[in-house]
């Protein structure tokens, strides 16, 4: 194991975040991780944690297990590089009643060893069998480190379903989390946007996506039967995401996009059994 593992995650990391058209700024917005940490991230100056690169394909709606499979190759690499091996010092010679206390001791370890074998052994039984730890209960989503971990999509519950998720924000409703949305249609416009139509089965919606949008650009979603849902970007640094409509599936959704004002390109949309089509 060596540095090009490290080198080869932060450029696969790099890669994910330019895909998905997103800043330092983004990224620190909407994950827990600062501008100044995804730039070492993303530079090879620092090791991104595990939640860090999670995070990062929840942001992008990416699936995470190539990401998470490079992580675990780089992490033995960036550990060896944090860990300093100090210099050999010569320990203090001990005692004699050091010595007399260290032989007392290993005779009381002998007679009691057995005892404290029986009883780790029925511990972790139970912990294999009910997955509840002596200190708490199943269940209880923390690791060792006391960090709470991510629920599978399949225990999350979104805050909408169907009708109820009409006009709702596919973010704040939860529906656009990870492993709860995919994206059946994704297109690049001629002037490099990048617009999505995204569906959760979940939350019985769709919604559209923007990316790499100009300041002033315009999305909007159509759906036969349900109102117009638009989303207008106001910075060049973010992705921008319209309400939600009800819907069993995608099949006839079709999205646009509005480029701003000398943007310099027509109306496009996108539909699922249409190319693009200038309007």
């Amino acid at each position: 194991m060596n540095a090009l593992e490290c080198a080869r995650l932060a450029a696969e990391l790099r890669e994910v975040k330019e895909r998905a058209g997103l800043s330092l700024a983004a990224l620190a917005r909407h994950t827990p991780y600062s501008k100044s940490s995804w730039d070492r991230y993303l530079n090879g100056k620092q090791q991104p944690p595990k939640q860090a690169v999670e995070s990062l394909c929840e942001v992008a709606q990416e699936p995470p297990g190539r990401l998470l499979a490079l992580w675990g190759l780089a992490d033995p690499a960036w550990s060896g590089r944090a860990r300093s091996t100090p210099a050999d010092v010569p320990a203090p010679r001990p005692s004699a009643a050091a010595v007399r206390r260290a032989r007392r001791g290993r005779r009381t370890a002998l007679v009691g060893g057995g005892a404290a074998a029986a009883v780790a052994a029925v511990t972790l039984a139970v912990v294999l069998s009910t997955g509840v730890g002596p200190g708490g209960t199943g269940g209880s989503g923390r690791d060792a480190a006391g960090v709470k971990s991510s629920a599978p999509a399949a225990q999350f519950e979104p805050g909408c379903r169907a009708r109820s998720c009409e006009g709702k924000d596919p973010k704040k409703m939860g529906c656009g989390r990870q492993g709860m949305a995919v994206s059946p249609l994704v297109r690049t416009a001629p002037g490099g946007q990048r617009v999505e139509i995204r569906h959760s089965e979940r939350c019985g919606a769709v919604w559209a996506r923007g990316m790499n949008l100009r300041v002033g650009d315009r999305i909007e979603l159509s759906q036969p039967g349900a109102r117009t849902k638009r989303a207008l970007a106001r910075s060049a640094e973010d992705y921008v995401a319209t309400p939600m409509t009800p819907a069993r599936d995608a099949g006839r959704a079709e999205v646009c996009l509005d480029p701003a004002a000398g943007g310099g390109d027509g109306r496009v949309c996108f539909g699922d059994e249409k190319k693009a089509t200038a309007q």
